[in-house]
């Protein structure tokens, strides 16, 4: 069977990249290895409820909107997104609240509340994300970073941004409220990184959500995977479910085919990997093809944060409960650095409750609720025995939401089951269960990141949370758009 383009992955990167180079002309064919489609955004069935497995947000869904009219068709006849208002309930240890919405004035009218002093502050830091933005998401965020020239152009206008200093360090400057810090500081977590170390960069995030809104889909993220994989198969893109890639065939310094774990060869044209690159380096490619120095690049790379997601189902139901909840524990940059540095498990812990039956109660029972509870963990590196310690964990969890936030759970309990990141390391093949691929940090980013074209094997490209731009569904999807930059043409394609 011979194909011209062959994408290893159905998740948001490699969907979206089969999307493109069918646009362009090119026969695509799509393996994956799980049953179904979607990658870390796959859905979870039990009991009449329906959990997304991982991404429940969408922003910037242009990106989407673009996908889908390259190909002359309308996104709004695939799936349907509805705005979050607030974009998110930040719930402080202290007992306070802060609603993190798009509207400056509503915004600065709570922070008013918090600390007076920090509303001319927030004005200067929101206009900085602007400008932030502008550059690196606007000007950069689908440019590949292939030379070092790429990076030194960039290198000016980074340091007048000041994106030398982490993001906390930054928002600091303008802000003086512990609370109001980390409301506008912990948006790297929601990519895999540390606020305190990751580059001011990812203050962009800020500026992309007042931008566009926080979103989401109707059925569930699952329906906006699925509305993508109904279009592949319109345009003549078969995606191919139940058939794990074992090895990538090179031959003259480019990758020739694919082999599959039943024994078949697929040879490519061009093969796009929505697949963890150190995977890729490490264990599809033979070691005399990779060459020696590949292993040393493997070895020290630096990995994002493991999760833990509870998943769990109630007979009651919480009307007064935010769409998302963000719930601060009593430590910040400590809790940080047992997670990221030592790599240990705390007795404390912070939370993002999601809770999609606010927006569309169809994803549970009648009169029941569906819920999504996820704790930034150590990855696997930390050692952790996690089919011993993930139920009591769970257990934890859930006791200090009955106590909290949802008073009565415990006694209304009708399904729970959890994932850790074994589940990441070994059904999604994610390096040490690592949530989201490489830690975003300076030194693993735009140039230092893995390259979205291999500098090994001119035809073998990358998408997905480790290439550039990075994590999350905006910088996934703009992974794929970077292959309309660097992809020729099938017409000239070696």
């Amino acid at each position: 069977m011979a194909k011209a383009a062959v994408v290893i992955g159905a998740g948001f990167g490699g969907l979206a990249a089969a999307i493109r180079l069918r646009a362009r002309g090119y026969p695509v064919v799509v393996l994956e290895g799980m049953d179904q489609p979607g990658g870390r955004a796959a859905v979870f069935r039990q009991d009449g409820f329906s959990f997304d497995a991982g991404p429940t947000v969408i922003t910037a869904p242009y990106l989407l909107h673009e996908l889908f009219s390259l190909v002359g068709r309308d996104s709004r006849d695939y799936f349907e997104l509805v705005p979050v208002d607030p974009f998110y309930r930040i719930e402080f240890a202290d007992g306070s609240r802060f609603d993190y919405v798009g509207d400056e004035e509503r915004l600065i009218a709570q922070i008013e509340q918090f600390n007076p002093a920090d509303v001319d502050g927030y004005r200067k830091l929101a206009r900085h994300s602007e400008r932030i933005f502008d550059i690196g998401y606007t000007q950069l965020s689908d440019v590949p970073f292939s030379r070092v020239w790429d990076m030194l152009r960039i290198a000016p206008a980074m340091l007048r941004l000041g994106n030398h200093r982490s993001v906390y360090a930054e928002v600091s400057r303008h802000i003086r409220d512990e609370r109001l810090r980390q409301v506008f500081s912990f948006q790297p977590l929601l990519v895999g990184g540390n606020p305190f170390r990751v580059t001011s960069i990812y203050l962009l995030i800020h500026w992309l959500e007042r931008k566009w809104g926080v979103h989401f889909a109707l059925g569930g993220t699952t329906s906006v995977v699925h509305g993508m994989t109904r279009l592949l198969e319109e345009i003549g893109v078969e995606v191919r479910l139940g058939t794990p890639v074992e090895r990538i065939e090179v031959q003259d310094r480019r990758a020739a085919a694919v082999w599959t774990s039943g024994g078949e060869r697929i040879s490519a044209e061009l093969v796009v990997a929505n697949a963890d690159p150190t995977q890729v380096y490490g264990q599809l490619i033979a070691p005399g093809d990779r060459g020696r120095w590949k292993d040393v690049v493997l070895r020290t790379r630096q990995f994002s944060m493991g999760l833990f997601v509870g998943y769990f189902g109630t007979r009651k139901t919480y009307p007064e409960l935010a769409h998302h909840t963000i719930i601060l524990g009593p430590r910040y940059r400590e809790l940080l650095a047992d997670i990221f540095d030592r790599k240990v498990l705390a007795d404390d812990f912070s939370l993002y409750l999601h809770a999609p039956t606010r927006t569309d109660p169809s994803l549970a029972p009648p009169g029941h609720e569906g819920f999504y509870v996820l704790s930034p963990v150590p990855n696997t590196l930390s050692g952790i025995d996690w089919e011993r310690t993930g139920p009591a964990y769970f257990d934890r969890i859930l006791d200090h939401l009955d106590g909290t936030y949802l008073p009565g759970l415990r006694e209304n309990l009708v399904t729970r089951f959890h994932v850790t990141p074994n589940y990441f390391r070994d059904t999604l093949r994610s390096t040490h269960g690592a949530g989201f691929g490489i830690e975003p940090r300076l030194s693993q980013s735009a140039f230092f990141r893995f390259h979205n074209q291999s500098p090994d094997f001119p035809n073998l490209y990358f998408v997905g949370a480790s290439t550039h731009p990075g994590a999350g569904v905006p910088g996934v999807l703009s992974t794929a758009r970077v292959l309309d930059r660097i992809v020729p043409a099938p017409d000239v394609a070696a």
